[in-house]
C-alpha cells in the first residue's frame, strides 16, 4: 500500500499486540487454575475451559467449584475478617495502595489477557478497563485512609459474596473487591465462567502484595457456584452484577436471610438526539455508546432516539460512520469491534434481530472474519416503542431508534422501560439539558457524553436495573453497617377486652386515602382495647383493594416530587405546629393504647422530629464528585418515588412520624400501615394532617393487620420502596415479593431499634428515602 493510497482510503494497516507474554504467564501457571482459598491455590481440575473467542482456541482448564470449597472459602475468609479490620484504615489502605501499583506494574499483561479472555478490542482494555481498575484500588486506598475519621460510627459488614459477570472482568472485580476491602470486609468472588483468567492474575497480585490469608477468595465455575455463595449462611453480603432474570432470582433466594444486597443489572439505556445537538459529536459518541464492547455493555446506549427534524440527516451520517468500523483481531490496535464473547451469546444476538419484523434493519457492509465469534454493527430504525427490541436488551452491537418530535415526547419514550440504568443526552442548549436530565428516570446520565466512568462517582441503576451504587462515598454505604450489636425484636400484640367504651361518643375511625377519610374496602374493623379491658374504639381492617386505592393516590399525587425543600420543610413545620396544638390529647389517647406513661414524651419527641425533617428538606444535598474529567459529575439525590411503610407497633405515633416525615421531606408519598397493635394514634393523626396543607395523597395511612397487607404492598408493580420496622416477621415475604419489580426494601429483620433515641431519625432514613443520580457535564471546548 502506498501513501497516496493510504490518503485516499484512509484504511489502516494492522498494528497486533504480542500475546507472548501473556501466554507465557499462562503457560507458567500450567494452563490450569484451582480456586485461590486462604492465600494459596487449590489443585486445578479440567472441569471446564476458557477460550479465546476470537478464534476458538483454548487458553486454559478452569476448575468448577464445589460446595465443600465454597464452604472452606468462606471460612478462610470469616477466620480473616476480624484482624483484617482490626488493621484499621491506614493498615488496610497500604494494601490496596500496594496492589494498585502492582497493577500498573503489571498493566500490559492484564490487558492482553483481557482481550484474550473476553474478546473486547486491546485499545479498550489498554485505554479504559485496566487504568479504571488502577483508579479503583488507588481511589479505595484513599478510603480506607479516612475511613476511622470519616465514617467513625461504621463497621464492615463481615464477609462479602461477590458475583461479576463476563463483559468487563477485571473491572467489575476492582469495583466489588477494592471498597469491601477498604471498609474491612473479606470476600469471595465468583468471577464469570467465560473469562476467569484476569481474576486468576489478581489473585496472583494479591500474593505479591503480601494480602494476608482469607481477605481475598477466589473461586471459579457456572451460575451453581454463584447460588452457593448466594444461598451460604455466612456471607453477610451478597454483591450481584448481571442479568435482572438472574438478580431476581437473587432477590428471592436471600429474602429474610438478613444478608445485605446489591444488585447491578441490565439496561436499555436511551440515546437522546435533540435537533441542535452537534450530529457528528453525537454520532462518534454513539460509537462509543453501542459499540464499544461490542454492545456487550449494561448501560449501552441501545435504544437511540432523534428529533424528527435531523433524523435523515443523523441516520445516513450514521451509516456511513458505520460503513467505517473496523472489526476483527481484537489484538489488532486499529480494531473498533471485537468478538462476541462466547458462540451461546452469539447466536442469543443472531436470534433476536432474525426474529425482528419490525422497522428496517442495516447491516454494515464491512468485511467479517471468517472464524470466531463476530457479529457485524447493526442499525433497527423505525421501530415503535412496544417493539420488542426496544423494550428487550440484546446486549450486542444491535442498535435500535424511533424519533420523536418534542422534549416531553423524547423523556416519555425514554422512560417508557422497565430498566433505569443510564441515559445519554445530546444538545448545544444547556438549559434544555438541565431540565431533561432530571426528569430521566436513570441513575446516571451522560450530557454530551457516554461511557463516563470514575471511582468517585457512585454507579448503579433503579427499576429493574438494580439498586445500590458502587463507587463514590455512596458506594460505601454497600459495604457498612452501624456499630453496635441491636436486640431482637418482640412481637408487640394489641390487649384483649370486654368492658365498655371509655368514650360513649364513637368516632368513627376511617382509613386515609388521597388526603380524606375513606371507608374500607371489605366493610369490616376491630375493638381496640386499653390495657384495663375497656373499648377504646374500633380501627378499619384494610384489605388489598385498600392498598391499591392508597398506591394510586399516591401516584396522582407526584407533583409532589417536584416542589421545593423550601415548601415541604413549610408543611413539615405546619404539621408540627398542628400536632403541638392538640399534643395532650394524642399523649392521653398513646397512654390509653399502650398502657403506659410515655404519652407526653412520644408526642413531644414526634413534633421535634418533624422539626428535624422539615430542617433537612432544603438541606440534605447531593455533591459534585471530583472526577478527573474536565467537567464535573454530580450527584444529586432524588426522592424513590413511592414508599410503602409497615410502621412500628411499640410507639404508634412516633413510629408513624418517624416512617413518614423523612419520607416527605425527601419529596416522597407514602402509604403507611398504621402499628397493627395500637392504630387509633395513626386514626387521630390524620386530623392534624388535614389541617396543614399537606396535599391529599402525599400521605396515606391505612390500618389492619401487618402480615395481611405486607405481601400486597411489596408486590405491587407501582411502589417503588417498602420499609416494615413491624414486629410481626414479615421480612422475608416483603424481600421475596419485591422481587417482581426489584423494588428498594429496608426491613428490621426482627430486630428492634430505639426510637425514642438516635437510632430513630438521621441520615439513614433519609438514605433510604432518596435514590443518587449522576449527571455527568463535561464542558470547555
Amino acid at each position: 500500500m502506498t501513501v497516496k493510497e493510504i490518503f485516499d482510503t484512509m484504511d489502516y494497516g494492522p498494528a497486533p499486540e504480542s500475546a507472548a507474554d501473556a501466554l507465557a504467564w499462562i503457560v507458567d501457571q500450567g494452563a490450569a487454575f484451582g480456586h485461590f482459598i486462604d492465600g494459596d491455590w487449590t489443585t486445578p481440575r479440567k472441569d471446564f475451559q476458557s477460550k479465546n473467542p476470537a478464534n476458538g482456541e483454548t487458553l486454559a482448564d478452569l476448575t468448577q467449584a464445589s460446595q465443600d470449597e465454597i464452604n472452606t472459602a468462606v471460612k478462610a475468609a470469616r477466620k480473616a475478617q476480624a484482624k483484617w479490620e482490626g488493621l484499621g484504615g491506614h493498615g488496610r489502605a497500604k494494601y490496596l495502595y500496594a496492589i494498585a501499583r502492582l497493577l500498573q506494574k503489571h498493566s500490559r499483561l492484564f490487558a492482553v489477557l483481557e482481550t484474550l479472555d473476553n474478546g473486547k478490542p486491546i485499545r479498550e482494555s489498554r485505554d479504559i478497563d485496566i487504568p479504571l481498575v488502577q483508579r479503583h484500588f488507588y481511589y479505595h486506598a484513599g478510603m480506607a485512609q479516612l475511613m476511622d475519621a470519616e465514617l467513625p460510627n461504621a463497621q464492615a459488614l463481615g464477609v462479602c459474596g461477590q458475583i461479576i459477570p463476563w463483559n468487563f472482568p477485571l473491572l467489575m472485580l476492582a469495583w466489588k473487591v477494592a471498597p469491601a476491602l477498604a471498609m474491612g470486609n473479606t470476600v469471595v468472588l465468583k468471577p464469570a465462567e467465560y473469562t476467569s483468567l484476569t481474576a486468576m492474575a489478581f489473585a496472583d497480585i494479591c500474593q505479591q502484595a503480601g494480602l494476608p490469608a482469607g481477605v481475598v477468595n477466589i473461586v471459579t465455575g457456572n451460575g451453581a457456584v454463584g447460588e452457593m455463595i448466594t444461598t451460604h449462611e455466612d456471607i453477610n453480603k451478597v454483591a450481584f452484577t448481571g442479568s435482572t432474570d438472574v438478580g431476581k432470582r437473587i432477590r428471592e433466594a436471600t429474602a429474610g436471610s438478613g444478608k445485605s444486597l446489591t444488585l447491578e443489572l441490565g439496561g436499555k439505556s436511551p440515546y437522546i438526539v435533540f435537533e441542535d445537538a452537534d450530529i457528528d459529536s453525537a454520532i462518534e459518541g454513539l460509537v462509543d455508546a453501542i459499540w464499544f464492547n461490542q454492545g456487550q455493555v449494561c448501560c449501552a446506549g441501545s435504544r437511540l432516539l432523534v428529533q424528527e427534524g435531523i433524523a435523515e440527516t443523523f441516520y445516513r451520517k450514521l451509516k456511513a460512520r458505520m460503513d467505517g468500523l473496523r472489526i476483527g483481531n481484537p489484538l489488532d490496535k486499529c480494531i473498533d469491534v471485537g468478538a462476541i464473547v462466547d458462540p451461546v451469546q452469539l447466536q442469543t444476538i443472531t436470534d433476536m434481530v432474525a426474529d425482528n419484523t419490525d422497522g428496517e434493519t442495516y447491516h454494515a457492509p464491512i468485511d467479517m472474519p471468517v472464524e470466531g465469534c463476530f457479529y457485524p454493527p447493526t442499525l433497527i430504525t423505525g421501530l415503535a416503542p412496544s417493539s420488542k427490541l426496544m423494550q428487550e436488551e440484546i446486549f450486542g452491537p444491535v442498535l435500535v431508534s424511533t424519533t420523536f418530535r418534542t422534549p416531553s415526547e423524547a423523556v416519555a419514550l425514554a422512560n417508557n422501560t422497565r430498566y433505569g440504568l443510564a441515559a445519554t443526552l445530546w444538545t448545544e442548549n444547556v438549559n434544555l439539558a438541565l431540565d431533561i436530565a432530571p426528569k430521566l428516570v436513570a441513575g446516571v446520565v451522560w450530557v454530551n457524553a457516554t461511557n463516563l466512568f470514575d471511582a468517585a462517582a457512585g454507579f448503579g441503576g433503579v427499576r429493574e436495573s438494580g439498586y445500590g451504587r458502587e463507587g463514590g462515598w455512596e458506594g460505601l454505604a454497600a459495604y457498612t453497617k452501624p456499630k453496635g450489636s441491636p436486640k431482637a425484636l418482640k412481637l408487640v400484640e394489641a390487649f384483649a377486652g370486654g368492658k365498655g367504651p371509655t368514650d360513649p361518643l364513637d368516632r368513627t375511625p376511617k382509613l386515609y386515602v388521597g388526603g380524606k377519610q375513606a371507608r374500607p374496602d371489605g366493610g369490616y374493623s376491630q375493638n381496640i382495647y386499653g390495657k384495663s379491658g375497656a373499648l377504646l374504639g374500633q380501627a378499619p381492617i384494610a384489605n388489598r383493594k385498600d392498598v391499591r386505592n392508597a398506591v394510586e393516590a399516591a401516584h396522582a399525587a407526584k407533583g409532589w416530587s417536584g416542589t421545593t425543600g423550601h415548601l415541604r420543610a413549610q408543611i413539615l413545620y405546619y404539621i408540627a405546629e398542628n400536632l403541638s396544638a392538640r399534643k395532650d390529647e394524642l399523649a392521653t389517647r398513646v397512654n390509653l393504647l399502650t398502657g403506659g406513661k410515655t404519652g407526653a414524651a412520644e408526642v413531644e419527641i414526634s413534633i421535634r422530629r418533624l422539626f428535624t425533617y422539615a430542617a433537612w428538606a432544603d438541606k440534605y444535598d447531593g455533591q459534585a464528585h471530583g472526577v478527573p474529567i474536565r467537567g464535573v459529575a454530580l450527584a444529586m439525590k432524588e426522592p424513590v418515588g413511592v414508599i410503602g411503610a409497615l410502621c412500628t407497633d411499640d410507639a404508634p405515633l412516633l413510629g408513624l412520624i418517624s416512617a413518614m416525615a423523612p419520607a416527605i421531606a425527601m419529596g416522597n408519598r407514602t402509604v403507611l400501615v398504621a402499628s397493627e397493635a395500637f392504630p387509633l394514634a395513626a386514626t387521630d393523626f390524620y386530623q392534624v394532617l388535614d389541617t396543614s396543607d399537606v396535599p391529599g395523597g402525599v400521605v396515606n395511612i391505612l390500618t389492619g393487620s401487618h402480615a395481611e397487607l405486607a405481601g400486597p404492598l411489596a408486590s405491587h408493580l407501582d411502589v417503588d420502596a417498602v420499609w416494615s420496622f413491624s414486629s410481626t416477621d414479615v421480612s422475608a415475604e416483603i424481600e421475596r415479593a419485591s422481587a417482581g419489580n426489584l423494588k428498594r426494601t429496608w426491613v428490621n429483620n426482627g430486630l428492634a431499634r430505639d426510637w425514642m433515641g438516635a437510632e430513630g431519625e438521621g441520615r439513614t432514613f433519609l438514605q433510604a428515602a432518596t435514590e443518587v443520580k449522576n449527571i455527568w457535564v463535561p464542558y470547555g471546548e
